[in-house]
């Protein structure tokens, strides 16, 4: 049997874990005033630390397995 990632994906986006997590991001990014000013900047996260910000989309590759990090280079 196949998994369905999609699946999985949508169960942990549900969580309270993730969804206190996800808060804690946003809240950071509004404090800092770079929320939605559309300026590709994330706040940076390595496991569960925020601190400062960097590129969206490399910083969103560096917290996926290492083995599928296609973008750290």
């Amino acid at each position: 049997m196949e998994r369905d990632y999609k699946k999985e994906y949508a169960k942990y986006g549900k969580s309270r874990a993730a969804k206190k997590y996800r808060a804690a991001l946003n809240k950071y990014n509004r404090q800092k005033g770079t929320y939605g000013n559309g300026d590709g900047k994330d706040a940076a996260h390595s496991g569960r630390r925020i601190k400062g910000f960097m590129r969206a989309a490399l910083n969103r590759a560096n917290n996926r397995p290492k083995v599928r990090n296609s973008k750290r280079s």
